[in-house]
């Protein structure tokens, strides 16, 4: 378990301040993390065992939460060293340097091959497409998956940032 929430989590206990996890979950959910941080720690007071299981239930809280803010649901904690994928890093990286350079570069590149793979495959069952209900059944498939995709990547580019899904960050 190694991503930002858990990271946060994590040394929020270590710590022994709540407020270092609490931007990464909604103001309504305040209460229910202090709380839940509260009982984690005097559980923890206990043995090594005990401490494991206080500090899961913590981490499983705050990640819940989390994802519920999102709009996302929990699926439980992921072990660490899991990839992210190449543009995770890009990301932080731009982040830390203040140019979204690297980001869009990485995705254009990404995009157009995509789009001309997909392109590329609409075009090739075009060609067959008057052969046969079955040909003309996968060209259209093709054209309207094209379109579809097309359509979810500009709203996926539009979308609000993040913290403004309406969770309340």
């Amino acid at each position: 378990m190694d991503g930002p929430v858990v990271t946060a989590a994590r040394q929020a206990l270590e710590s022994d301040d709540v407020q270092v996890v609490l931007p990464y979950v909604p103001l309504h959910d305040e209460d229910e993390i202090r709380s839940v941080f509260e009982s984690v720690r005097e559980a923890r007071g206990s043995d090594e065992r005990a401490r494991e299981v206080a500090d899961r239930l913590f981490f499983e809280t705050v990640v819940r939460l989390h994802r519920m803010g999102e709009g996302a649901p929990y699926t439980g904690l992921k072990p660490a060293g899991l990839s992210v994928g190449p543009v995770i890093p890009l990301a932080e990286r731009a982040i830390e340097d203040g140019s979204p350079k690297p980001v869009a570069e990485y995705l254009t590149e990404v995009l157009n091959t995509q789009l001309a793979h997909r392109l590329a495959e609409v075009s090739r069952l075009a060609t067959d497409k008057d052969r046969s209900i079955a040909d003309a059944r996968a060209y259209v498939e093709a054209a309207l998956g094209f379109q579809v995709y097309s359509h979810h990547l500009l709203k996926a580019m539009e979308a609000p940032p993040h913290g403004e899904h309406g969770g309340g960050h």
